[in-house]
């Protein structure tokens, strides 16, 4: 099954969820019914926090390019296409994790996005990073729609 990052958004470098992106983390998500999108992610060794433990930084990119996810199949199933040239019809206002337990290093764990609230302007996406059945971190994601404008320069 293809992966909406790599049927909606191939070419895109981004390096969490870009498949354009040699070095970056590729994330995978799909649609997992009711509304519901999920990913499975393997950290590396290089995503380790120091203490064994997978790092925050990587923790906030999947939820942010997981979230994206989500936000990129709502607006394909509203029909809100990318405006102008934008490679993306949304792009992150804001993220707002929080961390709520140590992640493993060593082992797969899941992300869960669901869009909370959806207008063309703006949407909502409660996204969380679990392993072993707990939550490890959560965090809402805030999308605007991108309007791109004419260079000035």
């Amino acid at each position: 099954m293809t992966s909406i990052q790599e049927r909606l958004y191939p070419t895109l470098p981004c390096f969490g969820c870009g498949h354009a992106n040699a070095k970056g983390l590729r994330l995978r998500s799909y649609p997992a019914g009711d509304g519901l999108v999920a990913a499975a992610f393997t950290p590396w060794p290089e995503h380790d926090n120091g203490l064994g433990y997978l790092n925050g930084g990587i923790i906030c990119t999947v939820l942010d390019c997981h979230s994206a996810a989500a936000v990129m199949l709502e607006a394909e199933a509203r029909g809100w296409e990318p405006l102008g040239d934008a490679a993306l019809s949304y792009v992150t206002a804001g993220l707002d994790v929080r961390y709520l337990r140590p992640t493993p290093l060593n082992d797969q764990v899941e992300l869960r996005a669901t869009v909370r609230d959806a207008s063309e302007a703006q949407m909502t996406v409660d996204v969380s990073l679990v392993w072993d059945g707990k939550t490890r971190a959560e965090a809402t994601a805030l999308w605007k729609r991108w309007r791109p404008r004419a260079s000035t320069g």
